[in-house]
């Protein structure tokens, strides 16, 4: 028997936009928490929680969320940060898990245990089912599908080593054409060597250590602002 499940985690929300679209009906307060009351059955809702959220010192569960952007005339994806996680990417895009998981081809059940253990267990062409219903961008597909850290640990490889040994594997785990990916690869070696040749340079031998651990930290990040080719 599966043990019982804790509750999920909150939502990254936005408590700017909250605010912002709230004023933006004239709404007060008072009038989205009679919202969420009378229309969307959440009773304990009171103005004090709209103040909450739009403050920042308490967040919506994943319930409120829809209620509120139901209220504030928004889609959930208006309220929240950038999503992260497999089950954030579905409710800012406003998708029943249900609706997913027949996108993808799996039974509900199977769909809910990847949300809430946050492993990826699909097939590569269950991963292209998901791209549609989510309309993930790259970058997010590498992260709800776990694929992060393996892809750190090959942009380490190439930027501290040969570039070009490290193409196909990184492309295993990407969607980027070749070109791009190639360019995007180039761009982060020159980038390190060039952190570390110019420390170095500058008889730092600790700092250039120290810059080039910190690029490594982001990686990842770095790798995707190559790709997008910003400076």
């Amino acid at each position: 028997m599966r043990p019982p499940s804790s509750p999920p985690p909150p939502p990254p929300f936005d408590a700017q936009a909250a605010r912002r679209l709230r004023g933006a009906l004239g709404m007060g307060p008072e009038h989205v928490a009679h919202a969420l009351r009378s229309a969307y059955g959440l009773p304990h809702v009171t103005p004090g929680h709209v103040l909450a959220w739009e403050r920042g010192t308490a967040t919506p569960d994943h319930t409120e969320l829809a209620a509120l952007a139901g209220a504030l005339w928004c889609d959930p994806g208006e309220l929240l940060d950038r999503p992260r996680t497999l089950r954030e990417h579905r409710i800012a895009r406003g998708v029943a898990p249900q609706d997913v998981a027949r996108a993808v081809g799996m039974d509900l059940p199977a769909y809910l245990r990847m949300e809430e253990d946050g492993v990826w267990r699909g097939t590569e062409r269950q991963v292209g089912d998901l791209v549609r219903v989510l309309r993930l961008e790259p970058p997010d597909v590498v992260a709800v599908t776990g694929r992060t850290e393996p892809l750190a640990a090959l942009l380490r490889g190439a930027v501290t080593t040969r570039w070009q040994a490290y193409v196909r594997q990184v492309g295993e785990l990407v969607a980027v054409e070749r070109p791009d990916l190639e360019e995007a690869l180039r761009r982060l070696h020159r980038d390190y060597q060039g952190r570390m040749t110019a420390t170095l340079g500058w008889g730092g031998g600790e700092t250039a250590g120290a810059a080039g651990e910190e690029f490594l930290e982001r990686i990842v990040e770095n790798f995707w602002a190559a790709v997008r080719r910003e400076p």
